[in-house]
């Protein structure tokens, strides 16, 4: 395939929507075939037909004559291509014009140029999605199973949260409390004319006003400072590891509470534990740019056959979840996950709490935490697990109103979805 941005997206989409496949793996495989001026391009453009994939199918429905199937098929993801530079970008509508009919060549389409240019010149001229009363998942953008769950479990916000998902995310910032102070970096920031708010949550923590390159932060590669959203931050603080507590990270990957934990309290002796070798190397990667250090084991957080037997004072359980509540920056998510998978992840979550249950010591915190909106995941997973735990209590966490847990919505002081549950076990 040649180097056309058009091309290599509509293949990248493809992949993701009819394949199956993560964003974030085929767009550096996509990123890798460009060149490097064109890679946020190529990333724009993929991110943005993903998001918006039921609005831009709409929008080509009735201007094609018939649906383009088999070897065709990613002429199709070409449209939606098309079509997102018209109505989302400020490329010049001749130049995303010319340059997406283009990409029909190197894609193997070339019979398919003429139809091309005539349903993108046919959807300047009609703009279908402006005429009618448009059906929830094409106005949302979203699948009809997780409107409807959304729907029930919250009937006042659940506009609020799709909306929120159709949104680009925004950039955060944690200070390694090692080097300085939240106050002494963002007078770094300032120095470095990088706009951004202090925004306090549980404790203090740095929201840009524009995602920049890391490369520009202050000492980022010092390891003052990572990028980690706002939800997330959350979890080392409610943690709240002592000096010399022995921790378990479940599920730890790619890391970012395992390092913000040993920040907070580097005396603390820190096992993680993932699934995956592939994944621990990422925390590896976390720890060395940190100056950090853990014991990392490639484990099932499902058995205990990695386990020593001596029990841990504080246990954080970044639980694998559906991942609903990071769609803003995941959007592949709503088209990769389905309504089926939810009942199958309450069920790992659960077996996964009562197996590490078994190693906190009494009197110590499990930290239950999930990137979800979802209840079944989340407020309804910890009723149950405390319904048939009877040496498990709850903590109120102060941050919420909620009585089981604290929720986090998508863009609730500009953070992710996040979901978290406190318990203690009883001496």
């Amino acid at each position: 395939m040649s180097k056309n941005v058009r091309a290599l997206a509509a293949k990248c989409i493809f992949n993701v929507v009819d394949k199956g496949r993560s964003l974030s793996d085929e767009l550096p495989h996509a990123q890798a075939q460009a060149d490097d001026k064109d890679s946020a391009l190529l990333q724009e453009i993929c991110f943005g037909v993903v998001r918006f994939l039921p609005e831009l199918e709409y929008c080509v429905r009735d201007l094609v004559d018939k649906p383009l199937k088999g070897k065709q098929r990613v002429a199709h993801f070409l449209l939606l291509v098309g079509v997102y530079q018209l109505k989302y970008m400020r490329i010049p509508d001749h130049a995303a014009l010319n340059e997406t009919v283009s990409a029909a060549k190197p894609l193997k389409q070339f019979h398919l140029k003429g139809m091309i240019n005539a349903v993108l010149r046919n959807y300047l001229r009609q703009k279908p999605e402006q005429s009618t009363q448009l059906p929830e998942p094409v106005e949302y953008n979203h699948p009809s199973w997780f409107i409807k769950k959304l729907k029930l479990a919250y009937p006042d916000k659940w506009q609020t949260v799709l909306n929120a998902n159709q949104q680009k995310p925004p950039m955060w910032l944690r200070v390694n409390h090692q080097h300085y102070s939240v106050e002494q970096y963002s007078h770094l920031l300032n120095e470095a004319n990088i706009a951004h708010q202090v925004i306090t949550v549980a404790e203090p923590t740095i929201l840009l006003d524009s995602a920049v390159d890391v490369a520009k932060l202050p000492a980022f590669d010092n390891g003052a400072v990572s990028v980690q959203d706002g939800a997330a931050q959350q979890a080392a603080w409610l943690l709240d590891a002592k000096a010399g507590d022995h921790v378990l990270d479940c599920c730890a990957a790619p890391g970012g509470k395992t390092c913000h934990v040993l920040e907070l309290e580097p005396s603390i002796t820190m096992t993680a534990i993932d699934i995956e070798d592939k994944r621990l190397s990422r925390v590896e990667e976390n720890l060395s740019r940190l100056n950090l250090s853990a014991t990392l084991v490639s484990a099932d957080a499902t058995a205990a056959d990695w386990w020593d037997k001596k029990l841990f004072d504080r246990i954080l359980l970044d639980a694998p979840c559906s991942a609903t509540g990071v769609i803003r920056r995941h959007p592949d998510i709503k088209w990769l996950r389905k309504a089926e998978d939810i009942d199958a992840l309450a069920q790992i979550q659960q077996q996964i709490l009562q197996n590490i249950w078994q190693m906190l010591k009494p009197g110590g915190t499990l930290l239950y935490a999930t990137c979800s909106v979802l209840p079944d995941e989340n407020k309804a997973q910890i009723e149950q697990f405390l319904s048939k735990t009877p040496d498990a209590s709850l903590q109120a966490i102060t941050l919420n109103a909620d009585d089981i847990g604290w929720q986090i919505l998508p863009d609730e002081q500009s953070m992710d979805g996040f979901y978290y549950a406190k318990l203690t076990k009883n001496n």
